[in-house]
């Protein structure tokens, strides 16, 4: 007695939707709009967006333009060559030539920009913010130093502390 009444239920309930889908095909002819009629609109919340940083074109980034980046802090061609995975002779050859950066140089050199804005807004100037850079420090179990500055994390981390000691938070 009990299996009949769910298979009833079950059998209902199909056609309920066999109807409804014939149903629904029948009326999704669509509409024609004549040119003379009002199309009503419908009021959607505005989406917020955050500000995105507009990066230059990888292949306007000169080498003039990392010396204005790298005029603001005080590190050595070999330091700035270590970071950016080049030999100094390559950094020599990009100076002399003013040669384009390629794509992966120019996200490292943005980054580092980042870092050094924040540095020195910190910092009571370029050689304060030089010398902590150089110093060990242990952050969140890891030890940050100059050699951090080599890959994306350590100068992700590098960013957030300084951001911590720009708001007061030590860890």
């Amino acid at each position: 007695m009990k299996q009949e009444k769910i298979f009833l239920k079950f059998r209902q309930m199909s056609y309920i939707r066999w109807t409804n889908d014939a149903e629904m095909k029948k009326k999704a002819k669509p509409k024609k709009y004549n040119t003379n009629d009002e199309v009503s609109s419908v009021n959607e919340p505005l989406a917020v967006y955050r500000s995105v940083k507009i990066l230059p074109a990888v292949m306007d980034f000169s080498y003039r333009e990392f010396e204005k980046i790298a005029d603001l802090v005080p590190f050595t061609q070999r330091e700035w060559a270590s970071i950016l995975h080049l030999s100094e002779k390559t950094l020599q050859r990009y100076a002399k030539d003013n040669k384009n950066f390629e794509g992966i140089y120019v996200d490292r050199i943005l980054q580092m920009q980042e870092l050094i804005e924040a540095g020195l807004k910190a910092f009571t100037g370029a050689e304060a913010f030089y010398r902590w850079l150089k110093r060990d420090k242990q952050v969140l179990g890891q030890l940050l130093n100059f050699d951090a500055l080599k890959s994306t994390q350590g100068i992700g981390l590098t960013k957030d502390e300084v951001e911590r000691i720009m708001y007061g938070v030590y860890i």
